[in-house]
């Protein structure tokens, strides 16, 4: 595979990557109070582009289909809002006895809080033939929920260092956030044709305004020089968020391949990655809302910015390896006569 290749491919993280450089070169043009104004077109305009755009791009249709099979749904939204939030906040409160920057492990807390991603997890489940329905319903599902229950989330773990009242963080995220994505799907439903015929690519649309979230974002961190850390505190941020997927993919498999819970194979791949999976499409923007002009943002930010780079790419790996598996189970399970 060529660099030019490579680069279409992962054109996404080298973005972050850019965006990030570019931040620090020149912070000035894209802090609060700058030429780009983000205090207005992050917080009011960039957010709510990126929730019309989903609400625009969710097929609810592709829900109903999965709706049925109520137990792996159950299975995977608790797994991934009420047991990853509480494994990460033992998790941090162990780390807090070692010399790891504060806000670095704040930002730990938040990425346990964020629900499913709406692309990644499915298009793992697919590479490998799982049950892409359920990966479907469950990202669509989660990220809808994670809307709501996130923030409480978020609150009720991490806190607010800033003194924005509670209900003004919530006015703000249901007309950013809850309201755009709303009027997205209904807007959908008179132009669904055009939709199917015209192709638009929502990914890219919500990828590229998300990169201008996380470069305004970079700019307020660069602007305060207080605010930065060394690459020696990432380090052990990398490495914990490499574990931590390692961790809870592990424990997904093994909790879905018991007897007991009778999942298929097909359903068990779509549980592994709709359960470990993180959205940042959601979580930079929440972030960004919740912590609005809090000068610590970029440093919470950052372990959910190396974990979606993490999780594509963890997981693309895993792809060959975990459809072997699922091909022999389910060969393994065929009746003697269709062998």
């Amino acid at each position: 595979m060529t660099i030019a290749v490579h680069a279409k491919n992962n054109w996404f993280l080298l973005g972050i990557i850019a965006v990030i450089i570019f931040a620090d070169i020149y912070p000035s043009f894209g802090k609060k109070g700058g030429p780009l104004k983000p205090e207005v077109t992050v917080k009011y305009v960039a957010v709510s582009v990126i929730f019309f755009n989903s609400g625009l791009s969710l097929n609810t249709q592709e829900l109903a289909k999965a709706f049925l099979h109520a137990r792996l749904h159950i299975f995977v939204q608790l797994f991934t809002l009420v047991f990853v939030p509480c494994f990460m906040q033992i998790l941090v409160t162990l780390l807090e006895l070692t010399s790891i920057n504060v806000w670095l492990l704040k930002g730990l807390l938040v990425v346990g809080c964020m629900p499913p991603p709406v692309s990644s997890a499915v298009i793992l489940t697919k590479a490998v033939g799982g049950n892409e329905a359920a990966a479907i319903f469950n990202s669509a599902f989660g990220s809808f929920l994670g809307i709501f229950v996130t923030p409480f989330l978020i609150l009720y773990f991490v806190g607010s260092s800033t003194d924005v009242p509670i209900a003004e963080i919530f006015t703000t995220l249901s007309l950013t956030v809850v309201l755009p994505l709303l009027i997205g799907q209904v807007v959908r439903q008179f132009i669904k044709q055009w939709l199917d015929r015209t192709k638009i690519p929502f990914g890219p649309i919500g990828s590229v305004t998300l990169l201008y979230i996380i470069y305004t974002t970079f700019c307020d961190t660069f602007a305060h020089s207080e605010s930065l850390v060394s690459i020696w505190d990432m380090l052990p941020i990398v490495g914990l968020v490499f574990g931590i997927q390692c961790s809870l993919l592990l424990l997904t498999f093994v909790i879905s391949t018991r007897k007991f819970v009778a999942f298929t194979a097909a359903d068990t791949v779509a549980v592994i990655f709709c359960s470990t999976h993180k959205s940042l499409t959601l979580g930079i923007p929440m972030l960004k809302i919740i912590y609005h002009g809090d000068p610590h943002l970029s440093l919470i930010s950052l372990p959910l910015l190396v974990y979606h780079p993490t999780q594509i790419l963890l997981g693309g790996s895993l792809v060959p390896y975990v459809r072997q598996w699922m091909q022999r189970e389910q060969h393994r399970k065929l009746p003697l006569g269709t062998i």
